[in-house]
């Protein structure tokens, strides 16, 4: 999240005064401003001595975030757009990759969401593993919950090869070195790298990235979302949309894992909730079939591919 003080160059109404201002009403970064009530804060700095300044300032920062929204396209802009550099990604699992027409897509956001132990991880393990084998580029892999597994990685490079062979290991050494984990525990370091990632590439600065994987976001969000308040709703959808401002402007694959919760009835439902539903371009299901590793995958949501399709696969 950007701080308010590294805007004051060019917008010197964001001084250290409308900064205290902030402050003192638990504002620090851009992100804090988003989700604040900005008719609260217009009323507290009708009470300061310097409300004209404050106001401005505020005015100023609304001004700002609207600069920042998207200009309108029409639809033969939005087609153009959608062909090109929107290819597909392959997972690695033949059975998903033809389910899904390729694969995953560039430029799209996709959910994987199911209950525990129904392949969520492991289709993310596979996945990183695949792109950085196959393509150019670096995968980030964000994990919240201690679930990376390099070992699991290097069991995908090396079968059905004998893993003590000298082309499997400079294979191993390649892709591992192109997948870029980092631990995080909290949704505000989650936007703090999000927007580091934004920045980075904006940038241009170090290699090119095809695919982001955060497994598992709603570890991260479900615990801000209780007690009925509006930030934690805020936030999760701040994420949600820096998620597809960064897929879309940079042509990244984004994968998100999601749990499943208790609904009505006691049957299972996605966590999150009705408001993140619309966040995803594509949203699969994930369930077990046997005890054996086995599988079965179904297409929730797809802007291309009709809803309730299925297969059944092993992650290998």
């Amino acid at each position: 999240m950007s701080p308010l003080e590294v805007l004051e160059r060019d917008y010197p109404l964001i001084d250290s005064s409308f900064r205290m201002f902030c402050a003192s009403h638990g504002i620090f970064t851009v992100q804090d401003f988003l989700v604040h009530d900005l008719y609260e804060l217009e009323a507290f700095a009708e009470r300061d001595y310097a409300q004209d300044k404050l106001k401005q300032g505020i005015a100023q920062m609304v001004s700002k975030i609207e600069s920042q929204r998207r200009p309108w396209l029409n639809g033969l802009e939005l087609l153009e757009d959608s062909q090109i550099n929107k290819g597909t990604l392959s997972t690695g699992c033949e059975r998903i990759d033809v389910l899904l027409q390729g694969g995953l897509r560039e430029g799209h956001v996709t959910e994987l969401v199911g209950p525990s132990s129904s392949g969520k991880t492991q289709i993310c393990l596979k996945a990183a593993s695949n792109v950085s084998r196959k393509y150019s580029g670096t995968v980030m892999y964000f994990d919240t919950g201690n679930s990376f597994s390099a070992k699991r990685i290097a069991q995908f490079l090396s079968q059905p090869s004998d893993p003590a062979d000298i082309e499997v290991n400079k294979t191993v050494q390649r892709v591992m070195s192109s997948i870029v984990c980092h631990s995080i525990f909290d949704i505000f370091t989650l936007l703090d790298m999000l927007h580091q990632l934004m920045n980075n590439l904006k940038s241009q600065i170090g290699c090119q990235v095809r695919m982001l994987i955060i497994d598992s976001l709603s570890s991260l969000i479900a615990p801000i979302l209780g007690g009925g308040g509006a930030h934690g709703h805020s936030l999760m959808l701040t994420a949600g949309f820096l998620l597809k401002e960064l897929a879309h402007e940079h042509n990244l694959s984004v994968v998100v894992t999601n749990h499943m919760v208790a609904g009505e009835a006691g049957i299972s439902k996605p966590a999150l909730g009705e408001s993140w539903k619309s966040i995803p371009h594509v949203r699969l299901l994930l369930s077990r079939y046997n005890a054996i590793n086995g599988s079965c995958i179904s297409i929730l949501k797809h802007p291309y591919l009709a809803a309730g399709k299925t297969t059944e696969f092993m992650v290998r």
